[in-house]
């Protein structure tokens, strides 16, 4: 993997960087459409000779322009960032989202960014791109900014899942093109087979493991209890198979969301065994769920000896599956 460049406002640009091919947006999710666009960026600046960069925004937009509406979080920046370094990216810039930055025009925009701290060459974007002030800027206009300050742009075409086999499960409809909303939808719908086939990769889940009722450990499968990075895509309440990696270390493990109905839960929580796992202590440490497949949903049943049953065929399914 390639050791990315992190900037956290213009002010964290080199002062002496020189010319970049650029592309702009939120990348949450880093899917298979988002890595057409960014696969293009890579190699444009690799047959100019310069750096790719990646310019993305903190908070979403929408948690600024429309509060309360920020949309399910695929992935957190620093993930977003490993994945962007994966496809060859050279730097990522992550733009503080405020509600002067809103108000600035798609030519403020344009100069105080690509033109005066990126000296950017080439800019690369889908056809729906979309910036400065009320959205008003499309790529018709990132165009003519660009003839007038001296970058080109190149517009990708977005990739559709038509690749799936026809009547997979989980397979997303063939006239929708790859997006992080469709990946939301998928997932919100405890669909993590279709979500991967979007994102390129299981959905994966983030937290600090933190204490729980302790129940898991009672009945013979301690698990890991994760306080979520805020704003996670978080599943649909049931059970999974999947990984989890703590420390660097990737072990099968299924997966719980829900409210815990057999002890009569209020609180949703996100908990992982780790197959045959007994010795771990992750207390404090931060961790990754990766969600292969749904197995059932959350149920209630007649006694912990039911219980324990159905967690022993969930465990024996979860082995199968992740082999």
């Amino acid at each position: 993997m390639q050791t990315v460049q992190r900037w956290h406002g213009l002010e964290d640009i080199p002062g002496d960087w020189g010319r970049s091919v650029v592309t702009i947006g939120s990348y949450d999710g880093v899917h298979r459409g988002h890595q057409v666009i960014i696969g293009r960026t890579v190699s444009r600046a690799r047959e100019l000779g310069v750096p790719s960069v990646v310019v993305t925004f903190d908070p979403h937009p929408l948690e600024v322009v429309r509060p309360g509406l920020h949309p399910p979080l695929l992935t957190p920046h620093p993930r977003r960032a490993g994945l962007l370094g994966e496809l060859g990216v050279d730097a990522v810039l992550v733009l503080p989202f405020t509600t002067a930055f809103s108000q600035l025009s798609p030519a403020d925009f344009a100069v105080k960014v690509l033109v005066e701290r990126l000296h950017t060459i080439a800019v690369v974007e889908g056809p729906n791109f979309r910036f400065g002030h009320r959205a008003a800027g499309t790529v018709d206009t990132l165009a003519e900014l660009g003839r007038t300050y001296g970058f080109e742009v190149d517009v990708v075409q977005l990739a559709a899942p038509g690749a799936a086999p026809p009547g997979a499960a989980g397979a997303a409809p063939a006239e929708q093109p790859f997006s992080s909303t469709l990946a939301r939808r998928l997932i919100a719908d405890g669909d993590v087979a279709g979500a991967a086939r979007v994102l390129g990769r299981p959905h994966r889940v983030e937290g600090v493991v933190v204490h729980g009722a302790r129940r898991g450990r009672e009945l013979g499968y301690p698990t890991a209890n994760l306080d979520t990075v805020p704003f996670s895509a978080v599943p649909a309440d049931g059970v999974y198979a999947g990984w989890l990696t703590a420390a660097g270390e990737r072990m099968p493990a299924a997966i719980s969301v829900g409210t815990n109905p057999q002890f009569h839960g209020t609180d949703r929580t996100v908990e992982a065994y780790a197959l045959d796992r007994t010795d771990l202590d992750l207390y404090g440490d931060h961790v990754a769920v990766d969600f292969l497949a749904r197995l059932r949903g959350q149920e209630t049943f007649d006694g912990i000896g039911a219980l324990k049953a159905r967690i022993a065929e969930d465990v024996d399914r979860t082995r199968e599956l992740t082999r």
